[in-house]
């Protein structure tokens, strides 16, 4: 398996030609818009098409209009390396009080923002912000974020990367312009994990495609955790419903053991399960295996279900909150056991 490089390092984005001339159109026009919302599925490329926007900018515009830049060029290297000057990058940060990542992006990261913008721009052109993963602004991280959008400097873009969108301000969602990009296509998602996973073999990365619903990072994120493994749990799990004893949530419990990613994985699995089953009867193409998930419950009493696996994750995760626990709970709802 070969590891991608990190966003700013990637010299390679595939399937977002659109959403790449849109960019370099509103660059290229003179009129470009002071913040932008980069918004779609997690792990399909949207960071790396921000830093590809953003070293753009840096480095100058292109005579063919293009934005892509050589990993040879200076800026390439100093945005790789996090020391360009008029470039900053926020993003949650490791907690060392606590060892871990912090869960959220707080005010004292976005008062950075204030204070570099406040700078003349070392190299006399574009000061670029990359906010990675602003859907974990706190309140009051995003009441900051606000002000710098509401008074926003001459020569200075904001590129706000974003997952779920609908957990920023609307006041911070109504001043940028919005640029929604989409999951691969099967073609596109094919290339890429023929190129980052060239010891798998063909039927398996077909399966990781399918399981990562176009998103390339999350199908390698699989591959590294054994996410085929757990897909066949989840699929195991719901071919038994509605007869799940308590006792299968222990034997799935030692299966997973303690691991952190390996419960966040089963469960981002299963949530992903019941909302296809769901999303495909809605539709009137629900397959044999989704219609004996569902049952006889409504699909309404489904989308409950999904919410309530949802919440039941996020709320683990946050508190910490026992995992055994957690995934006996999970079953007793896909189960009806309430």
């Amino acid at each position: 398996m070969t590891s991608p490089p990190e966003p700013r390092a990637n010299p390679l984005l595939v399937g977002h030609a659109a959403a790449e001339a849109t960019l370099a159109e509103a660059m290229r026009s003179g009129r470009l818009h002071h913040a932008w919302l980069i918004t779609g599925p997690q792990g399909i490329g949207k960071a790396t098409l921000a830093f590809r926007f953003a070293r753009r900018l840096l480095a100058g515009a292109s005579p063919d209009g293009s934005l892509a830049l050589p990993p040879t060029h200076p800026v390439f290297h100093r945005v790789a390396a996090g020391s360009h000057a008029d470039l900053l990058t926020v993003e949650r940060e490791w907690d060392e009080k606590r060892r871990r990542m912090r869960g959220e992006i707080v005010v004292e990261d976005v008062r950075r923002i204030s204070e570099f913008l406040r700078l003349t721009p070392a190299e006399g052109g574009w000061r670029v912000v990359v906010v990675d993963g602003a859907e974990d602004l706190n309140r009051s991280a995003g009441n900051a974020l606000l002000k710098v959008l509401e008074e926003p400097p001459d020569r200075a873009v904001l590129l706000l990367v974003c997952a779920a969108a609908g957990r920023l301000l609307p006041t911070v969602r109504s001043r940028c312009r919005r640029l929604g990009v989409a999951p691969l296509d099967e073609a596109d998602m094919a290339a890429l994990l023929d190129h980052y996973l060239p010891d798998r073999g063909e039927e398996e990365r077909a399966r990781l495609a399918v399981l990562a619903e176009g998103s390339p990072g999350r199908a390698l994120q699989l591959a590294s955790e054994g996410g085929i493994g757990y897909a066949d749990m989840v699929g195991q799990v719901l071919a038994a419903l509605p007869a799940l004893p308590p006792e299968r949530a222990d034997e799935v419990a030692d299966a997973l053991g303690r691991s952190d990613e390996a419960f966040g994985t089963f469960m981002d699995l299963l949530r992903a399960a019941v909302a296809a089953a769901v999303r495909e009867a809605a539709r009137g193409r629900a397959d044999p295996d989704q219609s004996r998930l569902l049952g006889a419950r409504t699909l309404a009493d489904w989308v409950d279900v999904w919410h309530a696996l949802t919440r039941l994750q996020d709320e683990t995760d946050t508190l910490h909150l026992d995992k055994r626990q957690a995934i006996a709970n999970g079953f007793g709802l896909l189960a009806d056991r309430r």
